[in-house]
């Protein structure tokens, strides 16, 4: 049934499973089950494999907060003089904003094929963690335009490894039918982070200033970067490898189980690499044009989301003390939170993705719509809620792309860096989408978001349209050749 999430029978002959380009066999035994002294021996141990590994890749949370805490936190230090100290003018605030995504653009994909290729996520991730923290306590150190310029660069220069390497990390070890919520439950550290983030920073610019003579925004990039600092030792010793090559908190057959329900999945091991290529997966991935469809339609959901950068500037519309205003900052993103995490559960239980990405979208689009036809300060309150949740969808996007591009590895690399990484042009746009004088009503800023969001709604529409078509085809391919069903895209 098109759409519907299969893996395939561990009593049946050897899968086959077609591909747009090539055909593949992955041979399982005949009864894998007996493996594991049958199905419910192996069920229970399926279980605690998954157990193992959700308490092991909880620590991504965390360290997504961080990360997102360490790269928005200009927002928060500019309510406290950030602009003033370094003599900020004009564009000078958003092209900081803006610059860091340039960096996190040009390095997303190498950085991907570079630890698909290493197979070590336990050190390269937490290596790159205190670079960056330590870049972050650099930026707290600088008097002028040109140095936070380059801190901010090179801040997003090295965080390009992280997010993008997280979801490659999540698909090395979790069946199609898994990923939403785990990748729900990673992005959550971003939702948590600007609720956490607000009150963390009003704690520090509200008691830190003028401690050992500094401003309180400093203090705010010297704490922030030496907590990421000293979380990122931690994660050495928590994240796991790739099931291949992480041994070290598995037993022999979680470990061959981690690798066959993989291979069960889609009908292809992981292991399996297109021979010939000197870049296994990049001309694979840069071929497909679902890659650019999928990149352009997140970059128009980045762009609608461009609020969020400006979250404290736009709760401070509302009338309130600087304290007072980066408190009304938590409440939006910790609702949006227990949307995503429903939205993205619900969505891997029904085995779709396009009405759950939509639906948040819409309802993100009735807060577009309040914020900018009314002043009123409850509705504009409640407008930021219904914005904060639109990442419910963004979420469950991710989860999509990573679904298409399921196998090779190499491809999925390539594929979920070069998404993510060319939808931070809508950072980058974003970064000037919400310009002091078009406050405080910001009535331009929100028609661009209501025009990017319900393009993105309409592309996604329009793929979900294609991936039935290609559904339908290999059906009637399985058909013809007498197979068993087998690989399905979800839609």
């Amino acid at each position: 049934m098109p759409g519907s999430l299969k893996s395939v029978s561990s009593v049946s002959k050897p899968f086959q499973e077609v591909s747009e380009d090539r055909r593949e066999t992955a041979t399982l035994p005949l009864d894998v089950d007996a493996e594991f002294g049958g199905p419910e021996e192996r069920q229970r141990l399926e279980r605690k494999l998954l157990r193992k590994l959700d308490a092991r890749m909880s620590i991504l949370i965390l360290i997504y907060i961080l990360n997102y805490i360490d790269r928005n936190n200009a927002a928060a230090a500019r309510l406290r003089g950030f602009e003033k100290d370094l003599h900020l003018h004009g564009n000078q605030f958003a092209t900081l904003l803006s610059i860091l995504y340039v960096g996190y653009i040009l390095m997303q994909v190498p950085s991907n094929m570079f630890l698909n290729y290493i197979g070590k996520p336990s050190l390269y991730l937490p290596v790159c963690m205190m670079i960056w923290g330590m870049i972050s306590c650099l930026t707290g150190a600088t008097h002028n335009f040109t140095g936070a310029l380059l801190t901010r660069f090179f801040l997003g220069f090295v965080e390009a490894a992280f997010f993008p390497g997280s979801l490659f990390l999540l698909s090395k070890w979790y069946k199609r039918s898994e990923l939403g919520l785990r990748t729900a439950l990673l992005s959550c550290g971003n939702l948590i982070s600007n609720a956490f983030g607000s009150l963390m920073a009003s704690g520090i610019l509200s008691g830190m200033q003028g401690k050992l003579g500094h401003a309180a925004w400093r203090w705010l990039f010297y704490i922030e970067g030496a907590l990421t600092i000293f979380v990122a030792v931690i994660a050495i010793f928590i994240l796991p490898d790739f099931p291949t090559t992480s041994a070290r908190f598995l037993t022999p057959d979680e470990q061959r189980l981690a690798v066959l329900r993989l291979q069960e999945d889609v009908g292809v091991s992981d292991e399996v690499e297109r021979k010939g290529s000197r870049f296994p997966g990049l001309v694979e991935a840069f071929t497909d044009w679902r890659i650019y469809w999928l990149a352009l339609a997140l970059t128009s959901m980045v762009v609608s989301l461009s609020f969020n950068a400006f979250f404290p500037t736009l709760t401070a519309t509302l009338g309130y003390s600087r304290t007072v205003t980066l408190l009304l900052c938590a409440p939006p993103w910790v609702f949006a939170t227990i949307v995503a995490f429903i939205v993205n559960r619900h969505s891997d239980k029904v085995g779709e993705r396009f009405w759950h990405i939509a639906v948040p979208l819409a309802i993100g689009l009735v807060g577009f719509v309040i914020a900018i036809s009314t002043m009123r300060l409850a509705a504009r309150y409640v407008a930021l809620f219904l914005m904060a949740q639109s990442y419910a969808g963004f979420i469950c996007f991710l989860a999509w792309t990573s679904n298409t591009f399921a196998r090779p590895a190499s491809k999925r690399a390539v594929a979920l860096a070069y998404v993510n990484a060319f939808s931070q042009l809508g950072n980058i746009a974003g970064s000037y989408v919400w310009p002091a004088n078009w406050g405080p009503t910001y009535r331009h800023s929100y028609a661009i978001c209501i025009s990017c969001n319900a393009l993105c709604i309409v592309m996604c529409a329009v793929f979900r349209q294609v991936l039935k078509r290609q559904n339908a085809a290999l059906e009637r391919k399985e058909q013809e050749e007498g197979r068993e069903p087998g690989f399905r895209y979800i839609l």
